[in-house]
């Protein structure tokens, strides 16, 4: 798993990011499980993971602060 760089985040439209942010925690919840039963081998995807969704909550929020505060 490739780590986003926030570029890349902001480049996406807004009404594109809860989705991805729903996908990601999604697979998030599946690399949880694969850790618990011992087949998850490289842990570091949950640190990337985890980073990825935060990049995007945060452009979200400046996205939809910007949009309060430009109103």
């Amino acid at each position: 798993m490739k780590a986003m760089k926030i570029e890349d985040v902001r480049k996406l439209a807004v009404e594109e990011i809860p989705q991805k942010i729903s996908d990601a925690r999604e697979e998030m919840m599946k690399l949880r499980f694969q850790q618990v039963t011992g087949q998850l081998t490289d842990t570091s995807n949950l640190k990337v993971l985890r980073s990825n969704i935060a990049r995007m909550e945060t452009v979200l929020r400046e996205a939809k602060r910007a949009a309060v505060e430009g109103a």
